[in-house]
């Protein structure tokens, strides 16, 4: 498709929500009309927005004043994935392909382009509707930081100074009362968040899914600190931490979910073993969803404008198909395969795992 008969374009935001997302989409309005003279239009509530064709027009005046606001003024959904719907037939559920509807759709409404803001899930199902041949540009969402051909997603800062900040809330209250403090943050199935934060608070044990744990070594690190006078213990737990030889604790399934799978309870799991062997009082804090609201850091906000603002330009570029991405401290765009292909983990021989048991923080893994 030429560049010069792009006129009117979608944008929509899908999967989990996270800080930025406004921002994001204050950026494609402004960018899109100011410097393109483009109509735009909100898909509402993700990819259902697409299917039961609910959308809105978006100008300047619409994104005025969102850029601190957490959430996304469009609706969002980790559910309601176009290639596999699930509708009801005879009392049971199947599963079909709305996509071929939802391109007529898309044509019907006279928009020539799709900006998807998305994590793995999302970005993933543009993929597939640029494989049928309709533009997509798309956008890195995740507080997990997890997708592959970026230094870093937009929403993670945000998170992980949340996660901080409630690291440094427990140590008091754990220093008071002599207790172990295990926090656990989300992040899926790659520890980033935890990694990160539990550097950034000063936690004694960090249990990350790229490194498997043992009760036996989290409760030698703890006895140590106790025969050193240190009489409590902060342990941050990734939701996709494993015992070496175990699996990850899963929470619930979502069948009707592009990512079904929903990890959580390893703090609660492992609290009571701790206790245990240690011989100390020990408290789980499951910070959760805490981590997906609020007003995005100024970090987060900048580099939303600048995604925005770029998806825009990379689509009237013609590199449809692509993800614009920061890498090196420089925008620029990537194939969406490239970014959905794996998943982007913690490696464990990387420079920050070093760093974190240079200064003394055991992975239960020693």
């Amino acid at each position: 498709m030429s560049t010069a008969v792009i006129k009117r374009i979608g944008v929509l935001t899908g999967g989990g929500d996270c800080p930025g997302l406004n921002a994001v989409i204050r950026a494609v309005v402004k960018t899109a009309i100011n410097q393109y003279g483009l109509e735009v239009y909100g898909i509402m509530d993700g990819f259902g927005g697409l299917i039961h064709n609910q959308y809105t027009k978006l100008d300047v005046r619409s994104v005025s004043g969102i850029l601190p606001r957490g959430g996304t003024i469009l609706g969002t959904t980790n559910r309601d994935n176009p290639f596999r719907y699930p509708v009801k037939k005879n009392g049971e559920t199947v599963y079909v392909d709305k996509s071929d509807e939802i391109i007529a759709n898309l044509k019907k409404l006279e928009i020539d382009a799709l900006i998807i803001i998305g994590g793995d899930g999302s970005l993933s199902i543009g993929k597939e509707f640029w494989d049928k041949g309709f533009p997509v540009i798309g956008i890195p969402k995740t507080i997990d930081n997890d997708l592959s051909a970026t230094d870093i997603t937009f929403g993670f800062d945000t998170a992980l100074h949340t996660a901080t900040d409630a690291i440094d809330k427990l140590h008091t209250t754990a220093e008071s009362h002599h207790r172990v403090m295990i926090l656990e943050v989300m992040g899926r199935y790659a520890g980033w968040i935890a990694l990160e934060a539990g550097i950034a608070g000063g936690a004694d044990v960090i249990l990350i899914p790229e490194i498997p744990f043992t009760i036996e070594a989290v409760c030698r690190k703890i006895r140590e600190r106790k025969d050193n006078g240190k009489k409590f213990s902060i342990i941050v737990v990734a939701e996709g931490a494993r015992k070496k030889g175990g699996e990850m604790v899963v929470a619930k399934v979502i069948p009707d979910s592009a990512d079904p799978i929903r990890l959580g309870g390893i703090g609660s799991s492992i609290a009571e073993e701790i206790e245990k062997c240690s011989g100390m009082e020990t408290r789980v804090t499951v910070l959760g969803h805490l981590q997906r609201g609020g007003s995005p850091t100024p970090f987060d906000r900048i580099l939303s404008t600048r995604y925005g603002a770029c998806a825009v330009k990379a689509l009237m570029e013609g590199k449809f198909g692509h993800m614009v991405c920061l890498r090196n401290t420089r925008i620029e765009t990537v194939p969406i395969a490239d970014a959905v292909k794996q998943l982007r983990k913690v490696p464990p021989d990387g420079d920050k795992v070093f760093a974190a048991k240079s200064v003394g923080i055991s992975f239960g893994d020693e």
